[in-house]
C-alpha cells in the first residue's frame, strides 16, 4: 500500500463510520487484486496505421475498401446518416442502436476519387477517403464539416485489446457540444473530456470538470458551414481532447479545431449526420431510438427529501403542500429508508401501510415515486438476494465466484443487466413496488457505484459481464450498465402495467438511454456555479438525444441562502423535471422554509409550470417524433449566428419561449440577446426586435421569459381546459404552431392540431388547419403583444 491509498484508507475509515469505512478499504483492495490477476498485462506494444489502398469493393450504400493492414467499411443510409468502420467493424452489435442497423441508400455510390482515393455521393452528404484513410465529410456542395485522419492503433504483443486514437479537424470557427452532460457545457471548451460514467463516494460528490455520471461519444459541431453530430460507438473507457479553431491564425491562416478522441478498446466505428440542427437530431432520433414519452403527471413538480423517516414525516411534507395551497405532483423516497437489509426489498418497519398511503395520495393526484440502486444486499434472508443467487443473475469476478462491493445497504452484489434473461428478473422484481403503490422508479449508483476507499468506485474491471451472449468485461460493460437497467425497468413496467407509460429516471446512461426514459443531473454542488452547471447539464443532454432531464432545486451537499433557493426554483420550472430536493445534509427544502418572500414567489413559479403544462406535454410528444430537445440553446433556429453559439445563459424552451435565468447573485436585471425576429417580454408585452441584445428587470421574483411574435402556446385555463394562447405576428408576417393535448397516461396516439395566425387589418385571425381546410379553432383563444413597433434600445 503506497503512502496516498494509506491516507485515502485512514479517511474513509473515519468520516463514513467505521464498520462502512472498513468495507470501502477491503472493496479497494479486492477490487485491486481482482484487476491484477484478472486482466491481461499489456506488456509490449506495436503501433499500427491502415497503409494504403490496395483493393475496392462497391456494396449497397457504399462498400468496403481495404488498405495495406487494415481495412474500411462505409454505409450511407435511407436517413442520410453516415456510417463507417475500420478493422471489420460493422454497425452491429450496438447497445445505441434501436432495432436493427437501417437500410443502406441504394443511390449512394462508391467511385472514384482524385489521387487514387474513393468517395461515396448522397444526397445530403459526400464522403471522400484518401488513399492513405484520411475520412472527410462534406456537404453536398463540397466544404469539409470534418476530416478524419488516419487512425493509429497500438496492439498488444501477446494479443488482447487494442488501444487507438482518432484525430479529427473541423472549421476553424466551430463551436463543440455534446458528450453528455457536462457542468461546464454546453459549449466544451479546449480540455480534455473522459468518457467514464463517474458516480460518487459513499459521502457524496459534486461533479466539476471530472467525468460526468453521463458521458457518451457523441459530438455536436455547429460551424459557419453547416451542423453534424458525430458518434464513435465505442463504449469502452477513453477520451476526447478538444481544441477550438482560430480563423486568421499565424500568417493569415486559418487554424482548424481539433478533436482527439483515445479509447482503451473496443471497435473503431462512426456514426456521422449532416444537416440543420433539428435534421440532425431527428437522423439521430431514427438511428438511436425515439424518446419515451413521460407519463402527463411526471411533467408537473415533483418533491423530493433524502431520509424520510416514515409515514407520518411523508404526510407532514405533503400538508405542507396543501395547506399553502401549493401543487406538487410526485413525491420521491429514497433509498435511505426503502433500501431494507433483510426480507422484503421495501421497508416495512417505517412505512407499514404504504400501499394505502400511496393509494390516498394518488386520489390527490399526487404519485410516488421508488428510489432505486442495483447493490442489493448480499444477506441471506434477502427476497431479492436469495432469489437472484439461485438464478445465478450477478456479476462474476474473472476466476469465477460473484462480485461483492458497497452500496449504502453495506455489502451488495450487482445484477449484470447486459444479459436479456437477467433484465426479465429485474422487471419482475418492478411487480413488489407497485404492489406498494409505487407509480416509478429513480436510478441511482447505476454508473454503477461501489464505494471504495481509494481508485476508481466501480466494480473491477476484470469483473465478466455476458453482453448478450458475446461475454467480455466490465472495461466494455461499464458505460452501458446503466443504460441496460433502464431497460430493465422500463421493460418491466411496460410488463407490469401495459396501459401505462413507464416513468423510469436515471442518474447515469449512455446513448440511445432516452428510449426508456430521462435523466435527472446527479449530485450538482449547492452554489451559484451548480445553478449555472445545471442549465448547461440540461442542455448538453438534450443536444446527445436525451430530451427529458433537470436538476435538484438547491443542490447537492450544502444549503443555498434563500437568494440562491429562488433563482434555482424558479430556472427548474421552466425545465422539463421540475423537482425540488432536500435531505439529512441539506437540511428541509420545501419552499416555506425560506420565509414568506420566498414562498409567494415560489407559488408564483409553481403556478405558472401548472398554467404551461398543456405547452410541455405538446414539447414531450414533438421531442418522441422529431428527437428535438425540449431545452435548445439560441442557436438551434440560427446556427450560422456565432453570437448566438457563444450564448449560454439562456435557452429557448421550444419553438416558443426564451427562458433567460439569473445565474449570478446579488442582481435585479441581465441583458438578453435575442434571435432574429420579434419577441416580447412575456409580463411587459414589450416587443423587441432581434438579433439584439437588451436589458431586462429581472427582480428577486422575477425570471425573464420572451415570447416568439407568431407563436401558439397552449396554457391551462381557469376550468382545466386547453387554451391558446397566441401572440401577435409583427406587421405582415404570420405564424403558428402545433398543439399536441394530453390524452391521459395510456399510449393512445393524440390528434396534432395545428394552428395559422395572421393579420387581417386590424385584427389577429387565428384559424385551425386541417384536410378540409382552415376553421375555427376549437379552443379559447387569447391574443397577446399587439405592439405595432419594437422598443426602441
Amino acid at each position: 500500500m503506497d503512502g496516498r491509498d494509506l491516507v485515502c484508507s485512514m479517511k474513509a475509515f473515519g468520516s463514513a463510520g467505521s464498520a462502512q469505512g472498513l468495507r470501502t478499504v477491503r472493496a479497494a483492495w479486492r477490487r485491486r487484486r481482482a484487476d491484477a490477476a484478472g486482466l491481461p498485462p499489456r506488456g509490449a506494444e506495436r503501433a499500427r496505421v491502415p497503409g494504403v489502398v490496395r483493393e475496392v469493393e462497391p456494396g449497397p450504400g457504399g462498400g468496403v475498401i481495404r488498405f495495406g493492414r487494415s481495412e474500411l467499411r462505409i454505409l450511407v443510409a435511407v436517413n442520410g446518416a453516415v456510417f463507417w468502420g475500420w478493422d471489420g467493424a460493422a454497425p452491429e452489435p450496438s447497445y445505441a442502436l434501436a432495432g436493427r442497423c437501417p437500410e443502406p441508400d441504394p443511390r449512394a455510390v462508391l467511385e472514384p476519387d482524385k489521387d487514387g482515393g474513393r468517395r461515396v455521393v448522397a444526397e445530403r452528404v459526400t464522403v471522400a477517403v484518401s488513399r492513405h484513410g484520411t475520412v472527410e465529410v462534406r456537404t453536398p456542395g463540397g466544404v469539409v464539416l470534418r476530416r478524419e485522419l488516419p487512425p493509429r492503433w497500438w496492439e498488444p504483443a501477446g494479443g488482447g485489446a487494442a488501444r487507438w486514437t482518432q484525430r479529427s479537424e473541423v472549421a476553424a470557427d466551430a463551436r463543440f457540444f455534446g458528450l453528455g452532460g457536462w457542468a461546464s457545457g454546453p459549449r466544451l471548451r479546449d480540455g480534455t473530456y473522459r468518457l467514464w460514467n463517474t458516480g460518487s463516494g459513499p459521502a457524496g460528490s459534486v461533479p466539476g470538470d471530472a467525468p460526468p455520471s453521463v458521458a457518451m461519444p457523441v459530438q455536436l459541431v455547429v460551424a459557419d458551414a453547416g451542423t453534424h453530430l458525430v458518434f464513435h460507438d465505442n463504449a469502452w473507457d477513453g477520451s476526447v481532447t478538444l481544441r477550438e479553431g482560430e480563423e486568421g491564425a499565424g500568417s493569415g491562416h486559418d487554424r482548424p479545431g481539433r478533436s482527439v478522441l483515445r479509447m482503451d478498446g473496443g471497435p473503431l466505428r462512426c456514426w456521422v449526420m449532416v444537416g440543420t440542427p433539428a435534421r440532425v437530431l431527428l437522423a439521430w432520433a431514427s438511428l438511436t431510438g425515439a424518446p419515451a414519452l413521460p407519463p402527463a403527471w411526471v411533467l408537473g413538480h415533483h418533491h423530493a427529501r433524502r431520509g424520510v423517516e416514515d409515514e407520518q414525516e411523508l404526510r407532514r411534507v405533503v400538508a405542507g403542500y396543501r395547506e399553502r395551497d401549493l401543487p406538487v405532483d410526485a413525491v420521491h423516497l429514497d433509498v435511505g429508508r426503502l433500501g431494507a437489509r433483510r426480507g422484503s426489498t421495501v421497508g416495512e418497519e417505517r412505512f407499514p401501510k404504504l400501499p394505502d398511503l400511496a393509494e390516498e395520495l394518488r386520489r390527490d393526484g399526487i404519485r410516488l415515486v421508488s428510489v432505486v440502486e442495483p447493490g442489493i444486499p448480499a444477506v441471506s434472508g434477502h427476497a431479492a438476494y436469495d432469489g437472484g443467487t439461485d438464478a445465478d443473475v450477478f456479476v462474476r469476478g474473472a476466476a469465477g465466484p460473484v462480485v461483492r462491493g458497497v452500496g449504502r445497504a453495506g455489502d451488495v452484489v450487482f445484477p449484470d443487466f447486459t444479459d436479456a434473461r437477467v433484465r426479465a428478473w429485474w422487471g419482475g422484481l418492478c411487480a413488489e413496488r407497485l404492489e406498494r403503490g409505487f407509480a416509478g422508479f429513480r436510478h441511482e449508483g447505476n454508473e454503477p457505484v461501489s464505494f471504495a476507499a481509494f481508485g476508481e468506485p466501480t466494480l473491477p474491471r476484470s469483473a465478466r459481464h455476458r453482453l448478450e451472449g458475446r461475454g467480455g468485461d466490465h472495461r466494455e460493460a461499464h458505460n452501458v450498465y446503466a443504460l441496460c437497467m433502464a431497460r430493465a425497468g422500463y421493460e418491466g413496467l411496460r410488463e407490469l402495467v401495459p396501459e401505462e407509460r413507464p416513468f423510469v429516471l436515471s442518474r447515469s446512461g449512455w446513448a440511445g438511454m432516452q428510449r426508456y426514459g430521462g435523466a435527472w443531473t446527479g449530485e450538482v454542488a449547492s452554489g451559484w456555479p451548480g445553478l449555472r452547471a445545471s442549465l448547461a447539464l440540461v442542455m448538453g443532454l438534450g443536444l446527445c438525444g436525451v430530451p427529458f432531464s433537470g436538476p435538484d432545486v438547491g443542490g447537492f451537499g450544502g444549503e443555498p441562502s434563500p437568494e440562491l433557493y429562488l433563482r434555482w426554483f424558479r430556472l427548474a420550472a421552466y425545465l422539463p423535471l421540475f423537482r425540488a430536493y432536500g435531505g439529512a445534509r441539506e437540511g428541509s427544502r420545501e419552499p416555506w422554509e425560506f420565509g414568506a418572500e420566498v414562498l409567494e414567489h415560489a407559488r408564483v413559479a409553481l403556478v405558472e409550470r401548472r398554467r404551461l403544462l398543456p405547452y410541455f406535454v405538446t414539447l414531450a410528444h414533438l421531442a418522441r417524433r422529431t428527437g428535438a430537445p425540449c431545452v435548445r440553446p439560441l442557436w438551434w433556429s440560427a446556427p450560422e449566428d456565432r453570437a448566438l453559439r457563444d450564448c449560454e445563459d439562456a435557452f429557448l424552451l421550444g419553438d416558443c419561449l426564451l427562458v433567460a435565468p439569473v445565474l449570478d447573485p446579488g442582481v435585479d436585471g441581465r441583458t438578453v440577446r435575442l434571435p432574429p425576429g420579434r419577441w416580447y417580454d412575456t409580463v411587459t408585452e414589450r416587443a423587441y426586435e432581434g438579433s439584439a441584445r437588451v436589458f431586462v428587470d429581472a427582480p428577486p421574483g422575477r425570471i425573464p421569459v420572451f415570447a416568439r411574435a407568431g407563436a401558439v402556446v397552449p396554457v391551462r385555463g381557469e376550468d382545466g381546459g386547453v387554451e391558446l394562447e397566441v401572440w401577435a405576428p409583427a406587421r405582415g408576417r404570420a405564424g403558428g404552431g402545433p398543439v399536441v393535448p394530453d390524452a391521459g397516461d395510456g399510449w393512445e396516439e393524440p390528434e396534432t392540431e395545428r394552428y395559422a395566425v395572421r393579420w387581417e387589418g386590424l385584427r389577429v385571425v387565428v384559424e385551425r388547419e386541417g384536410e378540409d381546410g382552415a376553421g375555427a379553432p376549437s379552443r379559447p383563444v387569447r391574443v397577446r403583444g399587439r405592439a405595432e413597433e419594437p422598443a426602441q434600445m
